[in-house]
């Protein structure tokens, strides 16, 4: 493959792993292109690996060996190309040492390039330079901005029915989310398959699990929440949880804690006032 050729095929999962976790699609892509040759090195081709991850203690599943630092090194082999990046934006959200970089800008790839390097992802001591040069020549930073998943893209900003699907589900739009209404008999199944999705979609965008129960009613999100809500701040009412809070202002499950100082499972209480948008004061 050619870099452009590359770029075409894989910046689609690039933006769905920078809109899941936070890691820019440029850095992703650039990456990707970087350490795999444009997908054409032997790891990429015969182990799907785009990323040089090596197994580390932790992995259990298949392995491909070849030399690299050393003889006879471990690198995770994948069943697919986007196992790779699924696995490594979970490389990089799950190291302590890279926790730093995701307090960065989402559109500063110069920072996120150096504090890779910093942060010991590769030995080349050029690494940076090598990866911020890749992203500028073929205009990677453009994906960065983009804050919308690539395959359900709204029609407009400014109606709040954007989309029907082919099941005739009314897709709406709230804090530029697009979004559907639980029907009496729906089932997680039953909306991915409607909205053309794959569960895990269904699950994580909406911070649920298998165990979560559906309501007639209910509002389900099409893509990922937003890092802020519209509105400055949530007074709590009675019989209110952080996940309805969160569902019913389209905003991070795990943002809504950060910006009011509490830890994941703390609930509020009646009459506390939450933060949307900004950090509350300690």
């Amino acid at each position: 493959m050619s870099r452009k050729e590359y770029v075409e095929k894989y910046k689609d999962d690039a933006i769905k792993e920078m809109l899941m976790h936070r890691v820019p699609a440029s850095i992703t892509l650039g990456q990707g292109m970087l350490e795999s040759g444009n997908g054409n090195s032997a790891l990429a081709y015969y182990a799907n690996n785009h990323f040089g991850v090596k197994c580390h203690k932790d992995w259990k599943g298949p392995t491909y060996i070849m030399d690299d630092d050393a003889h006879d090194e471990c690198f995770r082999k994948y069943p697919s190309v986007l196992d790779s990046y699924s696995d490594h934006s979970q490389f990089l959200v799950t190291r302590t040492r890279y926790a730093a970089l995701f307090e960065l800008k989402i559109t500063d790839y110069k920072g996120w390039a150096k504090g890779l390097k910093e942060a010991g992802y590769a030995t080349d001591p050029r690494y940076a330079e090598k990866l911020i040069e890749i992203i500028e020549q073929n205009n990677l930073q453009q994906y960065d901005k983009v804050d919308e998943l690539p395959n359900l893209k709204p029609k407009s900003d400014n109606s709040t029915t954007v989309a029907v699907t082919k099941n005739t589900r009314k897709v709406m739009q709230f804090n530029r989310i697009p979004y559907i209404i639980v029907k009496e008999g729906d089932s997680f199944f039953k909306i991915a398959t409607d909205c053309n999705m794959d569960l895990w979609q269904i699950y994580r965008y909406n911070d649920l699990d298998k165990n979560d129960k559906l309501v007639a009613g209910q509002k389900i999100y099409l893509h990922p929440k937003k890092r802020k809500a519209k509105e400055e701040y949530h007074v709590v009412v009675k019989g209110e949880n952080m996940k309805a809070i969160s569902q019913m202002h389209g905003i991070k499950l795990k943002m809504l804690y950060r910006r009011n100082l509490l830890q994941a499972g703390q609930e509020p209480k009646a009459g506390d006032k939450l933060y949307l948008r900004k950090m509350k004061r300690a």
